[in-house]
């Protein structure tokens, strides 16, 4: 994120790391980097440097509680990956004095504190063939340790996030869209495209359907496994940002290792996709199922949809993130030829 979370200073997060973790922050420094959550380097009086990550909870004071509970739980299912089943990959947060993984900060944000780690992680769009065999057995690891956190990670609904708010903007694109400067560039590009993305959220439905019926052999997934959730370290591959654990059908982690990422962010799928599911089959002795594997490509597109077009119909400004948010809209909803 470019632009630092609005009605939260940088005095509160450090008054956060002294109650919470008993942090006292010599020097910070506010890194504009990832998407979703807002980041900062913090240094202690010891020389200690720490990864700092805040969470908005959402525009919607009503669903901020819920929120907050989902998002304790994935990070402890984090805590609990590295510390009960020794999964030395996962880059865990460090808990609070109360032994909580997250902290909240105020009524919109929540924060949570992480050891600074030596390494690069990459950018967003297809894997490097070379990370491939590793990253499908760090996920066999991963999604055998599911008995370690059954009884605390959220569990997927197969509800796609911000469907409601969507509809509602489907619904109102006869009325200007006055909440910003992009407001009514978003409505005019929903609107041309209106017709596909009923299309999309009707396909999704009867893909969810039948991805349902798996809901015995569902496992502990990350969620969102592409190449900048991957930080290569002197000691390895570790994997970050573990807001959107839950248990769900495998294939939610598998299908960013195979084409499909590729072909999503206009780039040419490298590698062989059989060869790479085949060594997650040998690993596991579970199938990886096709229709499974389809679901995931349009819930994250719709995903992103929702999401951006319900930013610029609400009031914002012109910041480079909202900026960002009607190019990222227009990127899916009028994909470059490739």
């Amino acid at each position: 994120m470019r632009d630092r979370p609005a009605g939260l200073t940088e005095a509160d997060l450090i008054a956060a790391l002294a109650g919470g973790w008993g942090i006292e922050v010599d020097s910070a420094g506010y890194l504009p980097v990832g998407a979703g959550s807002y980041h900062w380097s913090m240094v202690d009086r010891r020389g200690t440097a720490w990864f700092v990550k805040v969470d908005d909870l959402g525009f919607d004071a009503a669903g901020r509680d819920e929120t907050f509970d989902r998002l304790g739980r994935s990070y402890g299912s984090a805590l609990a990956l590295r510390r009960d089943a020794g999964l030395d990959f996962v880059l865990a947060p460090v808990p609070a004095r109360t032994g909580a993984a997250l902290w909240r900060l105020t009524p919109r944000y929540a924060g949570s504190v992480f050891p600074m780690v030596a390494g690069a992680a990459g950018r967003f769009g297809a894997h490097r063939p070379e990370d491939r065999a590793e990253l499908v057995d760090l996920l066999a690891e991963l999604h055998r340790a599911t008995p370690v956190v059954a009884g605390l990670a959220p569990r997927a609904d197969l509800v796609l996030p911000g469907r409601d708010e969507l509809r509602e903007a489907l619904r109102n694109l006869d009325r200007e869209w006055t909440g910003g400067p992009y407001g009514e560039s978003a409505r005019k590009l929903l609107s041309a495209h209106a017709g596909h993305v009923e299309g999309l959220l009707a396909e999704f439905d009867r893909r969810a359907d039948r991805v349902r019926a798996s809901a015995a052999d569902w496992v502990l997934t990350h969620g969102e496994l592409h190449p900048g959730n991957v930080m290569r370290t002197p000691d390895g591959l570790r994997l970050i940002d573990w807001d959107t654990v839950r248990i769900a059908p495998a294939e939610r982690d598998l299908w960013m290792l195979t084409g499909a990422l590729a072909r999503m962010v206009g780039e040419d799928p490298v590698g062989d996709d059989e060869e790479i599911l085949a060594r997650y089959a040998r690993a596991t002795g579970r199938t990886v199922r096709p229709a499974v594997l389809d679901l995931y490509p349009l819930w994250w597109k719709l995903a992103d949809i929702a999401v951006y077009a319900g930013e610029l119909r609400r009031p914002h400004g012109t910041g480079e993130d909202i900026t960002a948010s009607l190019t990222y809209l227009t990127g899916h909803l009028e994909p470059s030829p490739h």
